[in-house]
């Protein structure tokens, strides 16, 4: 009998799946709104495309080094909770 050698990802589609969908999870529960927008616009969650530091800025009506505050500030909250 024959073998063909798949590799099969079913167990890593699997991790990478509930690895999002507890990331979403944390950003709803522990994050402020500003700070989940401003993850989501600036890593393209949600099916969006990423968005520069500039860009969100502009979006949002405030400066460049304040979405980078708030972003640091966010990751920092995703770490502890992840």
């Amino acid at each position: 009998m024959d073998v063909v050698g798949v590799d099969d990802t079913m167990l890593d589609d699997i991790h990478d799946r509930d690895s999002a969908l507890r990331l979403h999870q944390i950003i709803r529960e522990r994050l402020t709104t500003r700070e989940a927008e401003i993850i989501r616009l600036r890593y393209g969650l949600g099916g969006q495309r990423p968005h520069t530091q500039k860009e969100v800025a502009d979006r949002l009506g405030i400066s460049r080094s304040y979405v980078s505050r708030i972003e640091k500030k966010a990751i920092s909250k995703l770490k502890l909770a992840f």
